[in-house]
């Protein structure tokens, strides 16, 4: 073989591993970008790492027995609010569909958006903590120096007391933490914060 044709077998043969390099980098950026999604529906659908289901209904069965549930609310840096839940903590009967209130005040001289995370401990309880209602499914705009008291509606599924690992739990906490969130001044405040509800339902 001439000393061209090797040269010309060797380029290609460079590009060739050139091309496969950028390929893997260009798979590995895609596939980071969509693991934080796919992380996020995976812990929505499995309760996995304490996060909550959502669900459009109420439970059809209540167990006589009561689970302690406790609450748990943060502010992020970059959010001048107030925030705290109206109640410590409840004793619902298992099954039971409940409302409790949080409120939130911004302490600032302008409108500031926040958006809720949240999450329940212990871990293994996050499946079963279903969500009827909740603020954290949007975005909450307050004014300075509004104060707005939102509703969470839920229910702790009665098959928390059938699995291994959840049915010796007898007291959970629901964790809350507001960060702050970009986007254009708002029209109003958050309308679906204000909804009414009884106590219990």
């Amino acid at each position: 073989m001439s000393e061209k044709a090797a040269a010309r077998k060797q380029g290609r043969n460079n590009g060739a591993v050139v091309l496969m390099c950028l390929s893997f980098v260009f798979g590995m950026g895609a596939m980071s970008y969509a693991a934080v999604p796919l992380y996020r529906i995976f812990c929505q659908v499995t309760g996995y790492n304490g996060t909550t289901q959502r669900v459009e209904q109420m439970s059809s069965i209540v167990l006589d027995r009561k689970m302690r549930v406790t609450f748990d609310a943060n502010v992020a840096p970059g959010l001048q609010w107030n925030f705290k839940p109206v109640e410590r903590e409840v004793s619902p009967k298992i099954g039971e569909t409940i409302q409790v209130n949080f409120v939130a005040e911004n302490r600032s001289n302008e409108t500031q958006r926040g958006q809720a995370v949240f999450n329940v401990t212990p871990g293994e309880a996050g499946a079963y903590f279903n969500k009827v209602q909740c603020f954290c499914f949007t975005e909450t705009d307050l004014k300075p120096g509004e104060k707005l008291e939102m509703p969470v509606v839920f229910y702790i599924d009665p098959e928390i007391v059938k699995a291994v690992e959840s049915k010796d739990i007898h007291t959970v906490t629901l964790s809350y933490t507001f960060y702050p969130k970009e986007g254009p001044k708002p029209v109003a405040s958050n309308e679906g914060g204000t909804v009414k509800i009884e106590k219990k339902l």
